[in-house]
């Protein structure tokens, strides 16, 4: 990534220095299709951008990443290419007033995520192109000032092969063989995009009559490849899409401002989904080629509305800096599950919200790289790394908070002034702020000090005194911090009593709603209640905090977990018991013992395969080794049990096959999968699709039961873009040291993979199984990681880093290596020691969790 980074300070100076007017892009795409080209294959980008200087006389410089430039043209004047571009940048020497900058370049297609992906069906031989850009991308594919706050009006227009059709932000039409696209409001470099290929595209129109008496009209359109086509349940995303649309005019005030709405599914994409207005992209993976539980399409559904709430929060305003990137993403996220609530089938969202997204949150915000919401972005890379859970997940928990504290009417009557003094402009913290203290009467200074502008998160734990007749005599709340983060902040909660009915069912019975704030609080409105077997402080999942029990309440947990009926209560008490294992304060075989005594009792679908998914991790990671045999053991029979018992057909009868293949070890459970592949052994109900297929090998190659002749048969069968994928992963599992070489040798010593076989290829390349296999990568990840940071793109070497950490080395011995590599590389780009302190860091929990585990054991 050499010469490619961009400091907040020279944003600074440059936006300070430049407006700009208009971009007109003319990209020619039909060197994608055809054989024999050079690589890299290049296309042609011609740029036009109009700007101004306030300085007349000035210097300042354009973004460009491309393998070549063939003229370069300031002000009229032809300026010599060898001289101003120097791969990444384009100097632009004596500045006048008014300036037109046109730059005729060959930029490379991408075979990693980032700039213009070309990617090739492997099923029929098709070419599919896509843009993504976000933070900094665009410059790959046309001359740019590449940052947020330098918006300006975008005209594209794309030359493409004939058969094809090409969409943009505009609304596009073909003539003279040309694709012109109609100008973009004033959007910021980041959010423009092209979508380029044989797609099959669905449309629909949404209306909508206004205040004034107008009619709005919204012409609707999905695509996916052809291959997928079977598969695309258009009809489900046009209604979310309708749905969103609806409750964002409601709640918004402000008429959607972009057009048309594309929503384009592509192949090989890094990310979940981005929020170029007019076109938003998605990972392809939410087309389901398989039965998946509703728990996927709430996932979808949720991503949908994320973006469609980015058209206000971050296209229509942007932050100035990456500084703020949390005034899109955290708004985004938090009103993708407000907007799932209130205006989906979704109606629970708010449950897989606290059970899953703050999980994310709460990772990241133990890490030695967590930051304030509001972070300090000096350059691109930290920006490309602050995508992350305290941004995203964290942000949103956040703003929960905040519409617990100022009101629901006081928030979005806020947000409704913000759109409309900042539409197409530019914005930082200060700018929300005042418009929230307007319609709230809040001071938002002192709340966004201790929320937006400090680290950490607190843990909240009652206390319960009973006076002599057994009757609560006090309560009080107590919050506590990490020594690293030490603040303390005010918490709204709600704080709910529960106890067993007549009937054995766990149920609240009082329930109070305070501000918590300082060590200790005293919940006055509890004072006479009868005594609660449990209390939740968290009740209803107001705030952001790691939630503790006392021990009466941990006992009736341990007892009767599956006696809750609420679901969110459950989904919070299971989410707290998962934070205490990951803490070291609750043994690693204690949580996988509850999962086999209560999982089975989880009506909701989502908090089942989240459960899943931390009792596998426990095993994994937190059991004491000389306990992990038999631990896995024990998940694998309680999963084949629960998995036969399950109602035929139902989606937890899927949950718990995908679980019991992912916990399949010994040779009965190998020989069932094997069978159930083969059809000689079928279990009622169990529809063992073409992906279930894929998630039963998977196992059976690790453990060395599905050769590469099998594989190669069931890619044969599913010789698709995704089946190629899936067969990657699994030659990569197999239990063999010439498999993990040659694995590692394809995404170290090579770059011929693109970015989503490098991610198939590290998935299939560590397993957990295979600990003594991949021992000799320790010490060589250490010696390449530098290297690989150097070379690669940023997505690359963010994925073998964190892909190819010794996780797994789970001993003293990897944590000393790692802070040898650390006190060696102190000069290494911060972004690349942020991703190494982190692994670093979850590997120092790891040993903690097993520390814990093997004690109470011993004990």
């Amino acid at each position: 990534m050499p010469g490619e980074n961009l400091s907040r300070d020279e944003a600074r100076e440059r936006a300070a220095l430049l407006s700009v007017e208009s971009y007109d892009v003319s990209l020619d795409v039909r060197s994608a299709v055809g054989e024999g080209q050079a690589e890299p294959r290049t296309f042609r980008s011609v740029t036009t951008i109009r700007f101004r200087c306030n300085e007349p006389g000035a210097s300042s410089f354009a973004d460009l990443v491309a393998p070549g430039v063939t003229a370069v043209t300031l002000n009229g004047k032809d300026l010599d290419p060898g001289e101003v571009f120097d791969g990444a940048r384009i100097a632009l020497e004596d500045l006048a007033a008014e300036n037109e900058l046109v730059v005729d370049a060959r930029c490379a297609y991408s075979r990693t995520g980032e700039g213009l992906h070309r990617f090739v069906d492997p099923e029929d031989g098709e070419v599919y192109l896509y843009t993504q850009y976000e933070p900094a991308d665009s410059r790959r594919v046309f001359a740019t000032f590449e940052q947020p706050d330098l918006k300006a009006p975008f005209r594209f227009e794309v030359r493409a092969p004939e058969e094809w059709t090409v969409w943009s932000n505009g609304a596009g039409e073909l003539a003279d063989g040309v694709w012109r696209f109609a100008e973009t409001k004033p959007i910021s470099t980041y959010i423009t995009c092209v979508v380029a290929g044989p797609y099959h595209y669905v449309t629909d129109l949404y209306t909508r009559t206004l205040p004034d008496g107008t009619t709005l009209e919204i012409p609707l359109g999905a695509m996916c490849r052809k291959g997928l086509a079977p598969y695309f349940d258009a009809d489900d995303v046009f209604l979310v899409t309708r749905q969103g649309l609806d409750f964002f005019h409601d709640h918004f005030d402000y008429p959607y401002p972009f057009g048309k709405y594309d929503q384009a599914f592509v192949p090989e994409y890094n990310l979940g989904a981005m929020e170029n207005p007019g076109l938003v992209t998605f990972r392809e993976e939410y087309i389901f080629r398989g039965k998946v539980t509703q728990a996927s399409y709430e996932a979808r559904a949720n991503v949908i509305l994320h973006e469609m709430a980015h058209m206000w929060f971050g296209d229509l305003v942007t932050m100035v800096w990456w500084d703020d990137l949390w005034l899109k993403e955290s708004f985004a996220d938090f009103m993708g599950t407000f907007a799932n609530v209130g205006a989906t089938r979704f109606t629970n969202a708010w449950t897989t919200f606290a059970n899953r997204r703050k999980a994310w949150a709460y990772r990241a915000d133990q890490l030695p790289s967590t930051h304030p919401i509001t972070a300090d972005i000096r350059d691109l890379q930290d920006a490309k790394l602050n995508f992350d859970g305290i941004t995203y997940a964290k942000g949103a928990s956040v703003l929960k908070q905040l519409v617990a504290y100022v009101g629901q009417d006081a928030f979005l009557e806020g947000a409704r002034r913000y759109f409309k003094r900042n539409a197409y402009g530019n914005t930082r913290l200060g700018d929300l702020l005042s418009v929230l203290e307007e319609t709230s009467g809040r001071d938002m200074g002192a709340w966004s000090r201790k929320w937006l502008q400090t680290a950490g998160v607190n843990s909240l734990t009652p206390q319960v005194l009973l006076a002599a007749d057994g009757r609560i005599d006090e309560l009080a709340v107590v919050q506590e911090a990490a020594e690293s983060h030490p603040e303390l902040r005010p918490h709204r909660v709600a704080v709910g009593l529960y106890r067993r009915t007549a009937e054995g069912a766990l149920e609240r019975y009082a329930r109070a709603e305070a501000d918590v704030d300082g060590p200790r609080t005293v919940i006055a409105d509890l004072a006479g209640a009868e005594a609660p077997e449990l209390v939740l402080v968290n009740d209803d999942d107001l705030t952001y905090c790691k939630i503790r029990f006392d021990e009466a309440s941990l006992a009736t947990l341990r007892d009767h977990l599956g006696d809750l009926t609420d679901p969110l209560a459950r989904a919070l008490c299971w989410s707290a018991l998962w934070n205490l294992t990951r803490d070291a304060l609750l043994p690693a075989r204690d949580f996988v013992g509850l999962v086999l005594r209560f999982a089975s009792r989880e009506s909701d679908i989502g908090v089942l395969q989240m459960l899943h998914a931390w009792a596998e991790s426990a095993l994994v990671h937190y059991v004491a080794p000389q306990g992990r045999e038999a631990a896995g053991r024990l998940l694998a029979e309680g999963a084949l049990r629960e998995l036969r018992a399950a109602e035929p057909g139902g989606e937890h009868q899927l949950a718990w096959a995908r679980f019991f293949a992912s916990t399949a070890a010994d040779e009965a459970d190998l020989r069932l999968l094997g069978d159930l592949l083969a059809g000689t052994v079928a279990i009622d109900g169990l529809d063992v699709d073409q992906e279930l297929r894929w998630a039963f090998l998977e196992p059976l190659a690790a453990h060395g039961a599905a050769d590469e002749a099998v594989l190669a048969a069931e890619l044969t069968r599913d010789d698709t873009a995704s089946g190629k994928r899936h067969q990657v992963r699994c030659l990569a599992a197999r239990p063999s040291a010439a498999v993990k070489a040659q694995a590692w040798a394809q995404v170290v010593e090579s770059q011929a993979l693109s970015n989503a076989l490098v991610e198939a290829t590290i998935a299939g390349f560590s397993q957990a199984s295979q600990r003594d296999l991949l021992a000799p990568y320790a010490q060589k990840y250490f010696e390449v990681i530098a290297r690989i940071w150097e070379e690669r793109s940023i997505q690359i070497g963010m994925d073998v880093v964190r892909g190819l950490y010794p996780a797994f080395q789970d001993r003293p011995e990897t944590l000393e290596a790692t802070d040898a590599w650390l006190a060696a590389r102190a000069e290494a780009p911060a972004a690349l020691r942020r991703l190494v302190l982190e692994a670093r860091d979850d590997l120092a929990r790891t040993l903690r969790g097993q520390e814990c585990d093997a004690k109470a054991v011993t004990g």
